[in-house]
């Protein structure tokens, strides 16, 4: 059965008269086009381009072809532009989040949205989602809470202390509670997208603790990965956990985060009423 996407393959090919460019026109790749043409051919029982090394020239069935070929894709133009015109598509809801957000947790706020906009993710810093938000470049922002953030519409979603992540099998694995100075001989990765890199970096520097570093990268799915295989250690929120990876207090290391929705200062009524909220309390 002969289908649009042969048609548009074929009048690319006439209208730029080389098969590489016609590939880039319809983005495909050229031997993936050469098979729709070669497919074109076998519909309709005949060649339809004469091909030698300077040019390539259509036969008298690619002439006859080409006639019926744009007067159909210009009826499916018109009419995608005519269903376009009449109805109107609401605009989606861009959320700005934190990369550091852990993914399954993310995962299931999306999974539960049921609204009737659509969404976009877009991730940035607590500084960069707030400009933006501020900016009006995202609609809301699911980032740190602070305590100032009392007095626009806000919503807390959770709050989570930072921890010390290990393999399972490390031999601190299994306790309550670990020192700084049993840290000292470790290998660390450093979580470049941490909120508190700075603050976590000088709490290991004041009790004389620098180690050797495997890795330091802003990719957290991986540094958790690393740290399953057992390749080093590092501080993150606890809801990074994975299994293989057990969460241990660091005692002293007293950080905490609070995660929550924060809207526009300007935003008319509560935080809970939002739409998204919804989705990110079911």
């Amino acid at each position: 059965m002969m289908k649009r996407a042969h048609l548009r393959q074929f009048l690319a090919v006439v209208d730029t008269g080389n098969f590489t460019r016609a590939a880039e026109r319809v983005g495909v790749a050229q031997p993936g086009l050469s098979a729709g043409i070669a497919e074109l051919e076998r519909l309709v029982g005949a060649k339809l381009f004469l091909r030698d090394r300077r040019r390539i020239r259509l036969t008298d069935a690619g002439n006859r072809l080409l006639a019926h070929a744009r007067a159909i894709e210009r009826e499916f133009r018109e009419a995608e532009a005519s269903l376009a015109a009449s109805a109107p598509v609401a605009s989606p809801l861009v959320i700005g989040v934190l990369p550091s957000l852990a993914t399954d947790t993310l995962s299931g706020w999306m999974s539960a949205w049921r609204g009737d906009r659509s969404l976009v993710l877009t991730e940035g810093t607590d500084a960069e989602l707030r400009k933006r938000l501020s900016d009006g470049q995202v609609d809301a922002a699911i980032t740190l809470l602070r305590p100032e953030d009392g007095e626009r519409p806000s919503l807390e979603l959770f709050e989570e202390p930072y921890v010390l992540m290990l393999a399972q099998g490390h031999p601190l694995a299994g306790a309550e509670t670990i020192e700084a100075a049993q840290v000292a001989g470790e290998t660390m990765i450093a979580r470049r997208s941490c909120e508190i890199l700075a603050e976590t970096s000088r709490w290991f520097t004041q009790r004389g603790v620098r180690p050797p570093f495997f890795m330091r990268s802003a990719n957290d799915d991986r540094c958790m990965e690393m740290v399953r295989i057992g390749m080093g250690v590092t501080t993150a929120p606890a809801s990074l956990a994975r299994p293989g990876i057990s969460a241990v207090p660091l005692s002293g290391y007293d950080f905490r985060r609070h995660i929550g929705l924060l809207l526009p200062r300007d935003h008319a009524g509560e935080a809970s009423d939002h739409p998204l909220a919804q989705a990110l309390l079911a």
